[in-house]
């Protein structure tokens, strides 16, 4: 599990695909205290598994599904990258609840300066914004942000300075693919009261009337 706080930005060193999967080798620094082979480190938002360690960085594997639903499998050497260690028990949990698994990708449609902070614009597809909600939780390239505003076609965050600081999302340019992963909570009870497909609707006992009866 992931809380969205990124703890540095990492570059790739080399990304070697065999048609839709392959290797990642990342340069980092602080991501590698403690981390030991096995261990899962949030790449872009991305869980991937490290396979292999150097003093200076690791490597890990990518699958199929990886380059489908994520920008890793359009990555090249000397991109930047957030980084995130997988969240130890006890530790404060500073962002939300995020599982490293992309629901797939958006695009940066605009970014608007308003004093100190940056307005970004995400272009989504339609499966992605149906359960994003204004002052919601999303994760953009591994980032926990909250929703300002939610539009036909996408939605707004506003960036404040050290997150700016700290992660890549402003160093992106407008019409650069980002990795989107919902609120986890949403994807629950969207699934529970069978809202994905009408098929589901139909079949579903569960309703807002019986989750209001006991007081979800």
């Amino acid at each position: 599990m992931f809380t969205g706080i990124v703890e540095e930005v990492g570059k790739i060193r080399h990304i070697a695909l065999g048609g839709q999967s392959g290797k990642i080798a990342v340069r980092a620094k602080k991501v590698l205290e403690g981390t030991k082979i096995g261990d899962s480190i949030a790449v872009n938002g991305v869980c991937l598994t490290v396979v292999s360690m150097q003093p200076d960085g690791f490597t890990a594997d990518i699958m199929a599904e990886t380059c489908r639903r994520s920008n890793l499998g359009r990555g090249k050497p000397g991109d930047c990258v957030n980084l995130e260690r997988a969240m130890a028990a006890g530790e404060r949990f500073g962002g939300h609840i995020m599982s490293g698994h992309i629901d797939g990708t958006g695009i940066i449609r605009e970014y608007r300066r308003e004093e100190n902070a940056v307005w970004v614009t995400v272009g989504t597809p339609p499966e992605i914004l149906r359960l994003i909600v204004e002052k919601g939780s999303i994760g953009i390239d591994g980032i926990s942000l909250t929703v300002a505003k939610v539009e036909e076609n996408g939605f707004q965050v506003s960036v404040i300075p050290h997150t700016g600081e700290e992660t890549t999302l402003l160093g992106k340019e407008v019409g650069d693919q980002v990795n989107l992963e919902n609120d986890i909570v949403g994807k629950y009870v969207e699934k529970l009261l069978g809202l994905g497909n009408r098929e589901e609707s139909r079949e579903s006992t569960l309703t807002m009337d019986f989750l209001k009866e006991y007081g979800i």
